[in-house]
């Protein structure tokens, strides 16, 4: 039980609130309003299956590059509070709970859970040979409303991968930002990231750009899935937390990272869920 409490704290189970809600925007639209219990239980299952997985596995991968970085170096892997074995027995654990979620939903997310796994061990992988790794991270967090748009729908269309896009845009963005912390470690190991490629500067760009990105495509959305005005309202509530979030952080001040990071990233995609939710299931 103390290992498996060490693997929960390891993971952040409570940081589930980035891609929870978004995953649930797109079930929310895929249905038209509320779906069944029955395929909402599934897919938090799936979700947290999923997710539970994907941390595991980049703390797994990373222990030994988390082990020198001063900053990391007292998680849980490095640290000695749970070995690589109990940790690998976790992932495999958690990637059967997301597959059984993937079978009880319908024969598509079955066929189609093995893509996200794949693109989490790629992304654990990433920063060691392209600066594009916070897209593969946004990937990784944009297949989550495509997922719950085919257990509710069992098909696909244009629209998830709308949202998908949104949601890699805006994690991209936020995970340049928050790279911007390793910049130093990151150069010094030979790791790559836009933060170490382009330095403080190019990093805030970099993230203003996605981040704009992110908003044009919840824009697009609405459009796309027949959303109304209180959706758009969400949005632009969306718009002004990202403009609050790149307030916070600038080249000469960086004590506020961890705040735009963690905070107000909920911030956005609860908000985003919340208003569809609206949208679709009270004034409809």
């Amino acid at each position: 039980m103390k290992s498996l409490a060490e693997f929960f704290k390891m993971i952040k189970l409570e940081h589930s609130l980035f891609a929870l809600p978004f995953a649930f925007t797109g079930m929310f639209i895929a249905a038209g309003g509320v779906p069944s219990l029955r395929v909402i239980l599934w897919v938090v299952a799936a979700m947290v299956g999923a997710r539970s997985a994907a941390m595991g596995l980049n703390r797994l991968i990373d222990a030994d590059i988390d082990a020198k970085n001063p900053r990391t170096s007292k998680r849980a892997i490095p640290a000695g509070a749970i070995t690589k074995g109990r940790t690998l027995l976790y992932i495999l654990i958690s990637l059967a709970v997301y597959f059984f979620a993937a079978f009880m939903l319908n024969p598509l997310t079955l066929m189609l859970s093995p893509v996200p796994v794949l693109v989490f061990i790629l992304y654990s992988y990433t920063k060691r040979f392209t600066n594009l790794c916070h897209i593969v991270l946004g990937l990784a967090l944009g297949l989550a409303p495509v997922g719950a748009w085919a257990a509710v729908a069992g098909s696909l269309s244009v629209t998830p991968f709308i949202l998908c896009f949104a949601v890699l845009a805006w994690a991209a963005g936020f995970d340049v930002l928050y790279a911007i912390q390793d910049i130093e470690f990151d150069r010094k190991e030979g790791l790559y990231s836009i933060p170490a490629l382009l330095g403080i500067s190019g990093a805030l760009i970099t993230a203003r750009l996605l981040h704009i990105i992110a908003f044009a495509l919840l824009i697009i959305l609405k459009f796309a899935a027949g959303l109304g005005f209180i959706y758009l309202a969400g949005v632009l509530l969306s718009g002004a937390f990202m403009l609050y979030e790149h307030s916070l952080v600038s080249k000469n001040d960086l004590s506020k990272l961890n705040m735009a990071f963690f905070n107000i990233n909920a911030y956005i995609s609860i908000t985003i869920f919340a208003f569809t939710f609206l949208d679709l299931a009270v004034l409809r």
